[in-house]
């Protein structure tokens, strides 16, 4: 964020400067002024902020710029080959350039669904005015999305937006039949990059969730100045206002209330027909939530999933303790990066008496500041790692039509 207005405040500065309002002149001074004293707080004193800030590059990082690079491009290579030998399920049931040209539009789409969290999130305490008039669309998707608790009704269409679109890579990029051979490749290169899937983290990771990330966390004003955006944070708002998600929020006023802490709300407490149609979602939510989870179960104790496939050593009752345990790495990595960008924003002091959660801090924010960035980049690696394992444990391998419909619903049901 400090950064962001480092960069994009000199055309405020002039602009005002010639005596439009200068109002926002000063308060951008302020602004200035404050950020340069939260990035040194807590830190020596560094001789400039280039020198405290740029990486300095040094044989060990070039050698691990080239080998990602290599794995980058080999990987694409690699996916790309797989896709045009039928063996994934969308190369199956339609063509291999429709899995290609899918997967290209899935990767980005998520590139605006990750940039535009980044931006959102730490825009908040930014005045809109000050980029009202550079930024109009900016402006636009700030309004949208910092009006009541919109925020939050973004963030959970989000992270199904999210889900949505790695399952799609997934179905598009992970192969069938682990015995198809791909550019003659040996065994063992084939089980880690795509039996595994080393491959399509790789990319996606790169091309679709950490390059969007950082270039966004450094232009949050910049990068959801355009229609994309706004079309991405109404489809969040959608699938947010179906229901789909509401359980969450159930959750939500369980740990509220067994933590004695208020939800904190932007908005007056629901009441009549608003009430009713929140809680009477959540319902829905539950009800699809314990179908899907019994759907899952059953066909992973059936041995009817691609993780049979994949994994044939895995038993059925340790692929459902795998499942909960990489569903719960998600859920906890997911929090930790909301909170660290909540901490980010404060200084030293406000960050709380906890033991573990000032060690963190310190851990976090130590040096040149380079740890956050490395957390998330490992964190971002590791989540979609679990994503991609998730998929296999929960993709279903029955084909409808042979009588193994579970709970013998119709083929139409079992298909979707």
């Amino acid at each position: 964020l400090l950064t962001t207005h480092r960069f994009t405040s000199h055309n405020f500065f002039f602009r005002t400067s010639k005596g439009s309002t200068p109002d926002n002149a000063n308060a951008l001074h302020i602004l200035l002024h404050q950020a340069d004293s939260t990035m040194t707080d807590d830190t020596h004193k560094e001789t400039s902020a280039a020198e405290s800030h740029d990486i300095a590059l040094t044989p060990f990082t070039l050698i691990r710029y080239v080998l990602s690079i290599g794995m980058l491009i080999f990987s694409i290579i690699i996916v790309g080959a797989l896709m045009f030998t039928g063996n994934t399920r969308v190369a199956t049931e339609t063509n291999p350039w429709v899995s290609l040209i899918v997967c290209i539009l899935a990767i980005v789409w998520l590139t605006m669904i990750e940039g535009q969290q980044a931006s959102l999130v730490g825009l908040p305490p930014v005045d809109p005015d000050l980029y009202k008039d550079s930024h109009p669309i900016t402006y636009k998707n700030a309004a949208l999305a910092f009006k009541g608790d919109n925020l939050d009704r973004y963030l959970m269409g989000r992270q199904f937006m999210v889900l949505l679109v790695v399952f799609v890579i997934n179905q598009c990029s992970s192969p069938l039949d682990p015995t198809v051979d791909v550019l003659g490749l040996p065994d063992g290169v084939k089980f880690v990059f795509l039996d595994i899937g080393l491959a399509m983290i790789v990319f996606t990771c790169i091309l679709g969730q950490l390059t969007t990330q950082v270039n966004a966390s450094h232009m949050m004003i910049d990068y959801v100045n355009n229609y994309f955006a706004i079309f991405t944070l109404y489809t969040c708002f959608a699938v947010e206002f179906s229901g789909i998600m509401h359980s969450s929020y159930l959750i939500q006023n369980i740990l509220s209330a067994a933590s004695g802490k208020p939800i904190i709300s932007n908005e007056p407490p629901k009441e009549g027909f608003t009430f009713a149609f929140f809680w009477g979602r959540v319902l829905m939510s539950l009800a699809i939530l314990g179908f899907c989870l019994a759907v899952t179960l059953v066909a992973l104790l059936n041995g009817q999933t691609s993780v049979a496939v994949k994994y044939p050593a895995i038993p059925p009752a340790l692929a459902v303790v795998l499942l909960f345990v990489f569903m719960g790495i998600v859920g906890m990595l997911e929090g930790m990066q909301i909170a660290f960008f909540a901490v980010a924003k404060l200084p030293a002091s406000e960050r709380g008496t906890s033991f573990f959660g000032r060690k963190t801090c310190e851990l976090l924010f130590k040096g040149n500041g380079q740890n956050l960035p490395g957390f998330m980049i490992g964190r971002q690696l590791t989540v979609v790692c679990s994503f991609f394992l998730v998929g296999s444990f929960t993709s279903l391998t029955i084909e409808p039509g042979t009588g193994e419909n579970i709970f013998g619903v119709s083929d139409s049901a079992q298909s979707f």
